[in-house]
C-alpha cells in the first residue's frame, strides 16, 4: 500500500469519491479512505493516523472550513487540500491562512489532484527524513546495527553513512549509491531494504551492456505477441519487486533510451511492458548504483541531467578501502574466520606483520580484493601461523621483461626537480625513515621495502 499512512478523501458526492478513488489507485496511490461527511472524517482521525486529507468545502453537516479549523487545531501536522465548486479568492485565502496546503476548484482535474497528493506525500517524507537525520547527527547512535551486520567496519565515515541510511530508508524516494568497484554497494542496498520495512523482496539486476529492448524486457516484461517468439506474457523484474526494492547496478552504463524509461518509472511509478498500450503501476523502491562519475557523464551529454538530479535526492558515497585502513584489523579477523569456515579448516593465526603489510597497499579492488587475498592465503594454509608468501606475491608488482621499454623513473623525475642533490648518506636516511613510517616501525617489513636484509637495515640505523 502506498503511502504507508492512508490518504483521507472527504466529499458528500459518492460518485466523485468513487471516481477519485479509482483514478488515484490507477496512479499508484492505493492506500485510501473515503468519508461522505465532516463528522465521519473527524471520527476517523480520532482513532488512526493519515498522511493527508482532501476536504470538500461545502458539506451538509459540518462545512469544510469548520472541519479545517478543528483539524488545524487538533492535528497541526496533517496536510489538508481543499476542494470546492466555488472559485472564490477570498475563500481560498481564508483556507490557506487556516492551515490548508492547497486549494483546487471543481470540476477537479484528476491529474492535478494526483500531482498535488504525490507532492504532498514526498514533502511529508522529506520532513520526516530531516527530523530523523537531525536525531541521528545529535545522538550519534546507530539504532539498527543488525541491518548492517554484513558490513565489517568501525570507521567513523562509514558509521556516519549508516546513520544517514537509517534516516532515509523508510521513504519511497530513490537512492543513488556510488563508489569504486568492490566497496560493497550491493551490501548497502540490502541494508536500505532491510531498514525500509517493506514486505516484498529486493531484486537486483546489473544493467551494464543491456540494449534498450533487453532492458525493457528484463525490467518491465512483455505481453503475448510483443515480438517474434513471445508466445506468452512474462512479468519483468519490476513485478517481482512489488512491495519491495529494485536494485539497478552499473546505472552509469544505461543507454539514453533506457534512461528515459527509468526517469518515468521514478517520477510516475509507471512503466510499459513491451507490447502494452496501457501503463502498469509499481510501488517498488528504486535503488541504483554505479562506479562511474555520473556528473562527468552528465556534463558530457552521456547521462540525462533530469535523471541525474532526480537520483541525487538521496546519495550514498562509499569510501574506498584505502581511505579507511583503520578497518584492516577487523577485516583480517572477519575474513580469516569466514574463509576457514568455507574451506572446512581451523582459523589460522595471523602473523603480526600481516596488518603492516596490508596497510601499505592501496587495494584497487577494495574489500572484494581484500577478501580474495585472505581466501587465497587460507586455502594454501596447512598449519601454524598464516604465511605471508601469497600476500607478497599479490602485492608486489611483477618484474617487466628486459626488452620492454620502461616508463620514466620517478626517482629520476624527482632528482631533476631538485636544485641540489642530497648526499648518499642523506638519501639513505630519508629512505629508511620513509620505509619505517610506512610500515609503522616494523623493521622486517621496512627492510623488504628497501630490498635489504633486516640485519643490514638494523646496522644502518645504528650507524
Amino acid at each position: 500500500m502506498y503511502p504507508a499512512l492512508p490518504v483521507l478523501i472527504v466529499d458528500d458526492d459518492p460518485y466523485l469519491l468513487q471516481l477519485c478513488e479509482l483514478h488515484l489507485q490507477r496512479r499508484g496511490i492505493t492506500n485510501l479512505m473515503c468519508c461522505q461527511s465532516g463528522q465521519e472524517a473527524l471520527d476517523v482521525l480520532a482513532v488512526r493516523d493519515v498522511s493527508l486529507m482532501v476536504l470538500d468545502l461545502h458539506m451538509p453537516d459540518l462545512s469544510g472550513e469548520e472541519v479545517l479549523d478543528i483539524v488545524s487545531s487538533a492535528y497541526p501536522g496533517l496536510p489538508v487540500i481543499i476542494s470546492t465548486a466555488v472559485d472564490d479568492v477570498e475563500t481560498a485565502v481564508r483556507c490557506i491562512k487556516a492551515g490548508a496546503i492547497d486549494y483546487v476548484t471543481k470540476p477537479i482535474t484528476l491529474d492535478r489532484i494526483v500531482a498535488i497528493i504525490k507532492r504532498s506525500i514526498e514533502f511529508q517524507e522529506l520532513r520526516k527524513e530531516t527530523a530523523l537525520l537531525k536525531e541521528r547527527v545529535l545522538d550519534n547512535i546507530i539504532k539498527r546495527p543488525d541491518a548492517f551486520v554484513e558490513i565489517v567496519t568501525n570507521n567513523p565515515q562509514m558509521l556516519a553513512i549508516f546513520r544517514y541510511i537509517e534516516s532515509i530508508a523508510t521513504t519511497s524516494q530513490p537512492v543513488l549509491i556510488t563508489g569504486e568497484t568492490g566497496v560493497g554497494k550491493e551490501l548497502i542496498a540490502q541494508a536500505i531494504h532491510r531498514l525500509s520495512g517493506r514486505k516484498g523482496n529486493i531484486v537486483a539486476v546489473n544493467v551494464a551492456g543491456l540494449d534498450d529492448t533487453t532492458f525493457s524486457d528484463t525490467l518491465f516484461g512483455h505481453k503475448r505477441g510483443a515480438f517474434t517468439g513471445a508466445e506468452r506474457a512474462r512479468d519483468g523484474l519490476i513485478e517481482k519487486a512489488m512491495n519491495g526494492t529494485l536494485f539497478l547496478d552499473e546505472i552509469g552504463d544505461l543507454l539514453p533510451a533506457s534512461q528515459v524509461k527509468l526517469l518515468r518509472l521514478l517520477q510516475e511509478h509507471e512503466y510499459y511492458p513491451l507490447g502494452a498500450d496501457v501503463p502498469s503501476i509499481t510501488n517498488a523502491r528504486i535503488v541504483v548504483a554505479t562506479n562511474c562519475d555520473l556528473l562527468a557523464k552528465q556534463e558530457a551529454g552521456q547521462f540525462r541531467s533530469d535523471l541525474y538530479y532526480r537520483l541525487l535526492l538521496h546519495h550514498v558515497d562509499i569510501p574506498a578501502l584505502r581511505e579507511r585502513k583503520d578497518d584492516i584489523p577487523l577485516l583480517i579477523d572477519f575474513f580469516l574466520q569466514q574463509s576457514a569456515e568455507e574451506l572446512g579448516k581451523s582459523k589460522p593465526t595471523a602473523p603480526p606483520e600481516l596488518e603492516t603489510l596490508l596497510s601499505v597497499y592501496d587495494f584497487p579492488g577494495n574489500v572484494r580484493e581484500f577478501q580474495a587475498m585472505i581466501f587465497d592465503a587460507v586455502s594454501l594454509h596447512t598449519s601454524g601461523v598464516l604465511s605471508l608468501k601469497s600476500f607478497k606475491k599479490l602485492i608486489s608488482p611483477p618484474s617487466s621483461p628486459p626488452e620492454v621499454t620502461q616508463a620514466a623513473d620517478p626517482l629520476t623525475t624527482l632528482y631533476t626537480s631538485l636544485a641540489h642533490l642530497p648526499t648518499l648518506k642523506e638519501a639513505e636516511e630519508h629512505l629508511i625513515l620513509e620505509a619505517l613510517q610506512r610500515t609503522k616501525g616494523n623493521r622486517t617489513q621496512a627492510a623488504e621495502l628497501l630490498g635489504v636484509t633486516r640485519q643490514t637495515l638494523h646496522r644502518k640505523i645504528k650507524n
